[in-house]
């Protein structure tokens, strides 16, 4: 297999360092996949929440994850999914592609994470709406570029953020569930009737793409493909344990806030936050049930302690989801700028700390610009932001995915002579099999965030709280749009950089220091 390679991808790797191990890979994993700030969104269409999670479990998730397994221990470059799609439609395809995979995450961090960490510190410690709002402003800066500062430090160090976060998950998660028994013996639950699991299509087209959403990120180690220091072993075995563990950690805790609060209490911003402040009320503290079966929690002593632990814990993990994801998604817009795909500076790594530093620089800008436009122009409703952001959010990134899945069946083709060191089961049945179901879904996902209730008899009554029809195509499609007009632009301005290039006889091998 030769390829042409850019002179400028010959100079960036010699700055790559290897030092991501399977330890580091599975803690990496769980914290991509293991995101808590769409719990409460999730929980929030009820009881079918727990079915669809089920599904797309079995026929998503796994699929996609043994997808994830062969393309990584086959084409650890770093660049992760950029170079895939490179490999498999060519560099203006992948140029598009690594836009709406990287401005993702700003998007993310800068919305809903940036209104969950403020409304958690709210809610735990100081209550921000009874301040100026130049608190909010700057708590969300603090928040934005913590995250930007841990994503530029050395991958051998912002690593233990991620590793730090995956375990805060498990504790936090555990301990919640935990929890949920123990108030059940204490004060029983308000139950869910069997009918309440009972599949329909207007939850489904609800639930579907925040579920999604919260299944993506098997591929994000491989952005840092060149600093792994075995992936073809320890690609397949991560994943498959990184699997197992998302299914448990998800499955258990959506169960229990069902179990717990009644669903018209369950919010998108507040349901995981509720949920814990009222079970912990078993240490220490009092539930009152108001009309229509609402509870209002009040903690103190030991609940109280226990409460103010689980808050920064969850702010925690809220913080190392957007480190680890920009960690990731810089690397292979990095991987773009050095490729020709995107301006030349976009791919200048760090000598000292072998990180895009420019990347990151730009992503918590863009963070930051998101966070203050979507204060500013929702007035401080804290529901309608949290919405209209986080579906921008899945959307930019499920967009990014279109492409990445079909990648698998034309490598299989085009580039058939690459060792293999896992495979999708079934040959190439299996790899058209698995391509095809995971690009469905995807599909499927971005169709119905961009026109929520699609397929319903009354489509207007799945838009957000707050919003028109117009209004709320407008948020997504405008957005859309500019990703695909930046992506064009990126790909002319790496032209300079396309025109430089050199013959290797493997390009998944170029050289890079150890």
């Amino acid at each position: 297999m030769s390829d042409q390679v850019t002179t400028a991808a010959l100079e960036e790797k010699q700055k790559l360092r290897k030092h991501f191990g399977r330890f580091d890979m599975f803690f990496f994993l769980i914290c991509t996949l293991v995101g808590l700030d769409t719990l409460g969104a999730v929980s929030s269409v009820g009881p079918q929440a727990f079915t669809w999670l089920a599904v797309l479990g079995a026929f998503f998730f796994v699929p996609y994850a043994l997808l994830t397994a062969e393309l990584g221990s086959s084409f650890p470059a770093e660049g992760g999914a950029y170079v895939w799609v490179r490999l498999a439609f060519g560099r203006l395809a992948a140029a598009v592609t690594s836009v709406f995979y990287w401005l993702s995450n700003p998007i993310w961090l800068g919305g809903s994470l940036t209104l969950l960490a403020m409304t958690t510190f709210s809610e735990f410690f100081v209550n921000l709406d009874h301040h100026s709002d130049l608190w909010k402003y700057l708590f969300g800066i603090v928040f934005v570029w913590f995250a930007v500062w841990a994503s530029i430090l050395s991958f051998g160090i912002g690593k233990w953020v991620s590793t730090i976060g995956g375990w805060v998950r498990i504790a936090l998660l555990s301990f919640f569930t935990i929890s949920v028994i123990v108030y059940a013996i204490d004060h029983g639950v308000h139950g869910v009737g069997a009918g309440g699991f009972a599949p329909t299509w207007g939850v489904f087209a609800a639930a579907v793409p925040v579920l999604l959403f919260n299944y993506v990120g098997f591929e994000l180690p491989n952005a840092a493909g060149e600093e792994m220091k075995d992936p073809e072993r320890d690609v397949p075995v991560t994943v498959t344990r990184a699997a197992i563990g998302t299914l448990l950690l998800y499955g258990a805790p959506i169960l229990a806030i069902l179990l717990v609060l009644p669903q018209s209490q369950v919010t998108s911003v507040g349901g995981f936050i509720d949920a814990m402040k009222t079970v912990f009320t078993v240490y220490g503290g009092d539930v009152v049930t108001g009309a229509g079966g609402t509870v209002t929690p009040t903690l103190h002593g030991v609940g109280l302690v226990l409460g103010d632990l689980a808050a920064v814990g969850f702010m925690l993990a809220l913080a190392s989801s957007a480190t680890t994801w920009m960690m990731g998604a810089d690397r292979a817009q990095a991987v773009a700028g050095f490729d020709g795909a995107a301006p030349r500076w976009f791919g200048i790594f760090s000598k000292r700390w072998g990180t895009p530093i420019a990347v990151n620089l730009m992503s918590g800008a863009t963070a930051t610009i998101v966070m203050v436009l979507a204060l500013v122009l929702t007035n401080g409703n804290g529901a309608k932001y949290f919405g209209a952001v986080l579906g921008l959010a899945i959307s930019t990134t499920t967009v990014s995915y279109l492409l990445v899945f079909p990648a698998l069946v034309r490598l299989r083709y085009t580039y058939a002579d690459v060792p293999r060191p896992y495979r999708v089961p079934f040959g190439t049945l299996g790899a058209w099999a698995v391509s095809i179901v995971t690009t469905a879904w995807a599909l499927f996902a971005v169709v119905g965030l961009v026109y929520p209730g699609f397929g319903t008899s009354d489509p207007d009554k799945a838009l957000p709280k707050g919003f028109r029809r117009l209004e709320f195509e407008l948020t997504q499609i405008v957005p859309l749009a500019v990703l695909v007009g930046l992506g064009l632009l990126f790909y002319v301005l790496g032209r300079p950089t396309r025109e430089r290039f050199v013959s290797v006889a493997d390009p998944l091998a170029t050289p890079s220091a150890s």
